[in-house]
């Protein structure tokens, strides 16, 4: 999850900054490719009944928050335009958004996932 919120920062931010006029629509759809992944790799740990998801997808979500922001920061500075690292506060004080971005889509899907009937082994 780290590395698709990764990419998505750093997408939004190249788009926002060759055409700030699609600001809203990008941030938008990012938005919802972010809770879309999370939900269904949720749904699918959910279907296939694995051991402790609650537990992984928590500390997914508290590892994913700072380690996105600051490689999203990484990423938008070597790629997009000369950010500093001024900017590292803001990027581990976003974590926490990001941190409950993984976290409530992908318990929702695991709820889901767990009502699915699970094939039968073989």
């Amino acid at each position: 999850m780290t590395v698709v919120h990764t990419v998505a920062q750093t997408v939004v931010v190249a788009v926002r900054w060759a055409h700030p006029e699609w600001s809203v629509a990008i941030r938008s759809v990012a938005l919802a490719v972010l809770v879309a992944v999370a939900m269904l790799w949720g749904a699918i740990d959910g279907w296939r009944r694995a051991d402790g998801t609650t537990r992984t997808w928590c500390i997914a979500a508290l590892v994913t928050g700072p380690a996105a922001g600051v490689l999203g920061l990484v990423a938008q500075a070597a790629l997009v335009d000369a950010t500093g690292p001024e900017e590292l506060g803001g990027a581990l004080a976003g974590g926490a958004f990001t941190a409950l971005l993984v976290l409530v889509p992908a318990l929702v899907g695991v709820a889901v996932g767990q009502r699915v009937e699970a094939p039968a082994p073989r």
